[in-house]
């Protein structure tokens, strides 16, 4: 059983070099790309975690299933029901953490659907009167149609062609269902801890995609760089929503400076196809090392189980 336990704690360790190839990779991609791969990666990971432990969760079901007495079985696996038990608290404790998470992504939605009841319809646009300096992509909610949502200290503080710009990133995020790959990633990270430092990175993408299809929109890069800028400096000095429980996806968030630079720079090429493929290569390496790995792990458990119930008989 002792390689079995090896191949536990290796499937449960792997996220974090997964973590770590997927960052190096997103470094090498676009945008987009970037994103899909830190989403794809946290569920990978996320559903790695879940499948180990529900094997060793199900051990004590495999033999009671084989019809062997629970004393016979702890004689040939003393940790057979602790290994159990702690898998099945660790399931549960992920369930509950899942549970309040999506809860509380729901909540501040409908928060956040709340505040903007008193905006003024501009199109897909709801401007919410006062000096708050905010704007930010508010997703469909309980047939509401998605909005964009912008107060009117920001419209002031804009010059029009800015003003045009910012309504441009939100569009995208909106556009691109980016706040279900922000749920996604956020929801996986209450699963294995290693999923956390993709959620950082993945913000900081998605708007760095945002910010790429609407320099394509307006056509010039420059003023969406300063709409940028001067949307983060104006609102600098404010509290962030207390409400946000979900991921907000609004155009002041992330790493600005490196956003704005970017921005300034020629539209990003693909890249190298060596590096990209090297990296692409490692990934998939992980991938399928973890894949190979958990399934080694239910087949070892069941064959145990097996070799379990024919000692028992034999005895």
């Amino acid at each position: 059983m002792t390689y079995v336990l090896a191949l536990v704690v290796l499937v449960l360790a792997l996220p974090w070099g997964v973590a770590w190839l997927v960052r190096r990779l997103a470094a090498l991609l676009p945008p987009r790309e970037a994103c899909w791969a830190l989403t794809g990666a946290a569920v990978l990971m996320a559903g790695g975690t879940i499948a180990v432990l529900a094997g060793l969760f199900h051990v004590p079901l495999l033999a009671s299933l084989e019809r062997l007495p629970l004393g016979r079985v702890l004689e040939e696996w003393p940790a057979a029901v602790p290994a159990a038990c702690v898998a099945g608290v660790a399931l549960a404790f992920q369930l509950v953490l899942l549970v309040r998470r999506w809860r509380k992504h729901r909540s501040s939605l409908k928060r956040a659907w709340q505040s903007a009841g008193g905006g003024v319809h501009d199109g897909d646009v709801l401007v919410l009167p006062g000096d708050e300096v905010d704007a930010f992509a508010l997703p469909r909610y309980r047939r509401r149609p998605a909005r964009v949502v912008m107060t009117s200290g920001m419209v002031a503080a804009l010059k029009p062609g800015e003003h045009a710009a910012l309504l441009a990133h939100e569009r995208a995020h909106l556009a691109g269902r980016h706040h279900v790959l922000a749920a996604v990633a956020d929801l996986s990270a209450m699963v294995h801890p290693a999923v956390r430092s993709l959620t950082k990175l993945l913000e900081f993408h998605l708007e760095r995609w945002a910010d790429e299809a609407a320099a394509i929109a307006v056509g010039d890069r420059k003023v969406m760089a300063g709409a940028i800028a001067r949307a983060a400096l104006a609102g600098a000095a404010q509290r962030r929503r207390p409400d946000a429980g979900y991921p907000v996806l609004s155009a002041t968030t992330g790493p600005v400076p490196q956003r704005v630079e970017a921005l300034l720079l020629p539209r990003p090429a693909a890249p190298q196809r060596g590096a990209r493929r090297a990296e692409a290569w490692g990934l998939t390496l992980t991938v399928a090392l973890s894949t190979v790995a958990a399934v080694a792990v239910a087949y070892g458990l069941h064959e145990y189980v097996e070799y379990a119930a024919s000692a028992v008989r034999g005895g």
